[in-house]
């Protein structure tokens, strides 16, 4: 073979997407020494997002100060490569920022995630990638947007400047006039891996809220603010976010995103990959091998293997995966893999199996003998 690409994602909690390339490149070199290896991290818009892109295109991390979801003052990682930023919402406005007693989508904002995009425009960006896995609100966008010029206002004319879940029912009306001018010049792409509606009994309220602190009344109630919110959007700006698929994600950031900022929603996986040019790298390869923690049914819906072997059959390329853990199913025979493997045995104990050094070890085993077809030879 004189060509292989290595696009994995990480297996998390035990190698880096970048550990597991530079693991699966000992096993060809092992096999195969004058072999061109091409090694990118991929992600799916979640986590690593910006670490794969930046990686990919030799950006740099940039930290700012923001607000976390309850407006305390926080760091917040991002990445820029040219005039393009690459956020991630949860380093601002995510789950993980709070502890369990705080947790309270009534109460929390995504005015932080605003501050981000408006650091990066401070700094010259103008395109914008964002994965919006991961938060800590129901706000539907409207403290990002509070951030970035957009007002409230109630019934009685009266501004609201809280801008959290709890807000939505009292919006009446959307002041845009002082927005940052700058935004028409911005170009945003938004992950968005999930489908669900901006409001209703599918909506970003009754699918999400729960995980977030709400109990069955509170979800209610911000379903409730979410209607509204929408009326407003489409009296303002006809557009009905309502029943758009993708406009809940992130209790509702991707339908704000949409209505607001004109963002095209995206699978995460794509998106990432149409940012680091993966097709051009797929050139006169022989084979691409991918991987991710777990493969299983999950893995056709939208995560990192899935869109790398779409991109790999469209190209011609001959695509295998390996995972930490594979359940195999229907789904995945039908995929369209060319093999698929996992990198440990069953009777090996999960918390060994996890540990660096012995993972590591097992993908270049795993390689060199199940993908590659020679001895082992540690």
């Amino acid at each position: 073979m004189k060509k292989i690409v290595v696009a994995s994602d990480s297996f998390k909690g035990s190698l880096s997407s970048s550990q597991v390339a530079d693991s699966v490149e000992r096993a060809i070199h092992m096999v195969y020494p004058q072999c061109q290896v091409v090694k990118v991290d991929v992600a799916d818009g979640g986590e690593g997002t910006v670490e794969a892109v930046v990686g990919a295109l030799a950006g740099e991390r940039i930290t700012a100060r923001v607000q976390d979801p309850l407006g305390r003052e926080i760091e917040a990682m991002y990445g820029i490569a040219g005039d393009m930023a690459v956020m991630e919402m949860a380093a601002a406005s995510g789950l993980p920022l709070l502890s369990p007693e705080e947790r309270n989508p009534w109460n929390t904002s995504t005015y932080g995630t605003g501050q981000m995009i408006k650091d990066a425009m401070d700094r010259g960006c103008r395109r914008f990638l964002v994965g919006i896995g991961g938060s800590a609100t129901n706000d539907a966008g409207i403290g990002m947007a509070r951030a970035l010029g957009f007002k409230f206002y109630d019934k009685d004319g009266e501004e609201i400047k809280a801008a959290t879940g709890g807000s939505l029912k009292d919006i009446a009306a959307i002041d845009d006039s002082e927005i940052d001018k700058r935004l028409a010049e911005c170009e945003f792409t938004v992950a968005c891996d999930v489908d669900t509606p901006f409001c209703g009994k599918t909506g970003a309220a009754y699918v999400f809220a729960r995980q977030k602190g709400a109990d069955d009344d509170m979800i209610e109630r911000l379903d409730s603010g979410m209607y509204n919110y929408a009326r407003v959007i489409k009296e303002k700006y006809g557009i009905d976010i309502a029943p758009m698929s993708g406009a809940g994600a992130a209790g509702g950031l991707g339908g704000g995103f949409k209505a607001l900022l004109g963002a095209s929603l995206k699978k995460g996986v794509d998106m990432v990959l149409d940012a680091i040019h993966f097709d051009k790298l797929l050139s006169g390869a022989d084979l691409l091998i991918t991987g991710e923690g777990k493969v299983d049914f999950q893995t056709p819906r939208g995560k990192t293997a899935s869109g790398v072997l779409s991109r790999g059959l469209k190209a011609g390329v001959k695509v295998v995966a390996i995972g930490g853990k594979v359940d195999m199913c229907d789904e995945l025979l039908t995929m369209g893999f060319d093999g698929i493997y996992p990198i440990t045995e069953e009777k090996l104990p999960l918390e060994v199996a996890m540990r660096y050094d012995v993972a590591s070890e097992n993908v270049t085993r795993c390689v060199v003998e199940k993908i590659l077809g020679a001895k082992y030879e540690k």
